[in-house]
């Protein structure tokens, strides 16, 4: 089937929903010190929006890879590098704590967690209890059109992933399934989910052929997906979906 057949050129109403491209923590706010080597430019952060530009940062960073699990990071020093006071770091690094992306070590900083391959498949076996019944329910209500007009967001996701830039692509990735979500109209259930995928999202690969790999594999099932949800076949998208989630571990 050629790709967004069928649909007009429309802008989406969840546009919204993604994020500015987040800025990176450099490598030398790992909490070391490197001599002999001058700082990379520190990234503008705008006042208005200290601690979420922050937050928005370090999830990039534990996404990207520049935050690594089992490693303890300084509030103080990554705060020197983003050119900002060791407080609204301290306070994105205890949001992200009682996600689970990282742990609190007294008078040292923050370590970020470690999980393991059960942590990763159980997240994903939760999600598809959540998102899989309400996706087939939308399969069979929402017409076409209102399909096509997530376009963007999927292919925002096979952007990301043919770069291999796992950060951006963790954000237009929870985008497009958030959108997918929001044609409930259930509020509450777009934030349950949103938060179960941002966590299935802190654990690394470190190969980054296999990263980038997985994240086409990925891309290209929100595009088959979204072709089918169009043709509103909803054999093929029941078939989608569940392959989907299944690899959503990986």
């Amino acid at each position: 089937m050629e790709q967004g057949r069928g649909c007009e050129e429309v802008r989406p109403p969840y546009a919204s929903v993604i994020a500015h491209p987040p800025v990176r923590v450099p490598e030398q706010a790992r909490g070391e010190h490197t001599h002999g080597e001058p700082p990379p430019p520190r990234p503008v952060v705008q006042r208005h929006s200290v601690r979420g530009q922050i937050l928005n940062a370090l999830r990039a960073a534990l996404v990207g890879g520049e935050l690594v699990p089992g490693q303890v990071y300084s509030a103080p020093v990554l705060g020197a590098r983003f050119g900002v006071s060791a407080t609204p770091v301290r306070e994105a690094m205890q949001q992200l704590a009682g996600e689970g992306a990282v742990e609190v070590v007294p008078n040292r900083g923050f370590r970020v967690s470690e999980r393991g391959p059960r942590e990763l498949a159980e997240l994903a076996e939760v999600r598809a209890l959540i998102e899989v019944p309400v996706m087939l329910r939308l399969a069979r209500s929402v017409p076409p059109a209102g399909w096509c007009a997530l376009r963007p967001l999927a292919d925002a996701t096979v952007a990301a992933a043919a770069v291999g830039d796992r950060a951006s692509y963790a954000e237009a990735d929870r985008a497009f399934h958030g959108a997918v979500l929001a044609l409930s109209g259930n509020a509450q259930l777009v934030a349950v989910a949103d938060e179960l995928h941002r966590r299935s999202q802190w654990p690394l690969e470190t190969n980054p052929v296999t990263r980038r790999a997985d994240l086409l594999a990925d891309a290209s099932e929100h595009t088959a997906l979204l072709d089918a949800l169009i043709a509103q076949d909803v054999v093929v998208v029941q078939s989608l979906v569940r392959e989907h989630f299944a690899g959503a571990d990986r």
